[in-house]
């Protein structure tokens, strides 16, 4: 199934030192998921929904099923109380998969360690019917992300695949798409350009709208049929800092509604992107044992 990413809402959320005056509601980012016609929504740790209220919970889960969409859900860290909450937050709201980012500080330990701070959260996750899906998220560069998950072998943990991403780690997404595509349960589809310093002086890697950049979103999906993967797909976009807000979320607006009908137009070349692996339509697929 296709679906957008909280992250979409960078700026409408707010980030850091730069808060907007009225930050985007969780109920906001549902309403602009029933606009675009989209049918999944992932809430990751920029919308932090555990911080909401049980009522609150509530009028979410009632709201995204009135509009039909599928929910999922992604947090930061690997503290076994906050990962507790999250699969809670599951349960009531219909999740069957949580993608998760290791830390800075936490992919610093050993590829053991993470791999049995990892194995001792699968069986919670088991038990609340959740896929645990580890994210190539900066710290954890690809290599080291598929030891881990051959490491532990579980049917209940996986990858979540960000094809820009490891970039930061000195990978260009070919590469991350090779190692990963195989233990892959979940997609962050997005594009970049590399935009060169005027004066000559190296350059950055700057986002677009989907279908815009230097990368072929295609080539995800190929690797992905390679291997017999099929699962959600979440939009997400790297828009830079326009220089205030009102600007900065009207671009914001702009870039998913075009990566929206760019996801749209691919999914006609590349079925698999709609496919739907929501809790009681389908099973998620499981990450190949070794």
């Amino acid at each position: 199934m296709l679906g957008i990413g909280s992250y979409a809402f960078r700026w409408h959320v707010g980030i850091r030192d730069r808060i907007p005056d009225h930050p985007i509601s969780a109920a906001g980012i549902l309403d602009h998921a029933a606009r675009l016609e989209v049918g999944l929504v992932q809430f990751a740790d920029n919308v932090p929904l555990h911080t909401l209220s049980s009522a609150e919970i509530d009028a979410l889960a009632e709201q995204a099923a009135r509009l039909h969409i599928a929910l999922e859900l992604g947090m930061t860290g690997c503290a076994p109380h906050l990962v507790g909450q999250y699969l809670d937050l599951a349960g009531r709201l219909g999740v069957s998969l949580l993608r998760i980012a290791p830390t800075a500080e936490e992919s610093s330990a050993e590829d053991a360690e993470i791999a049995t701070m990892l194995s001792q959260l699968l069986p919670a996750c088991r038990a609340a019917g959740v896929v645990l899906a580890v994210e190539n998220h900066f710290h954890l560069p690809s290599p080291r992300l598929v030891d881990i998950v051959t490491m532990v072998e579980d049917e209940a943990l996986g990858i979540c695949l960000d094809v820009a991403n490891s970039i930061a780690c000195r990978e260009w997404p070919e590469t991350t798409i090779e190692l990963l595509a195989p233990f892959a349960v979940n997609l962050h589809l997005k594009d970049f350009r590399i935009a060169l310093d005027p004066h000559g002086v190296g350059g950055s890697f700057v986002g677009t709208p989907l279908g815009q950049g230097c990368f072929d979103p295609s080539s995800v999906f190929r690797a992905l049929g390679r291997h017999g993967r099929q699962f959600n797909t979440i939009l997400e976009h790297w828009l830079p800092w326009q220089g205030d807000f009102v600007t900065t979320q009207a671009l914001e607006l702009a870039w998913l509604e075009q990566s929206v009908a760019a996801a749209k137009s691919l999914a006609e070349r590349h079925p698999l992107i709609e496919t739907n692996n929501a809790k009681g339509e389908r099973d998620v697929q499981h990450p190949p044992h070794h």
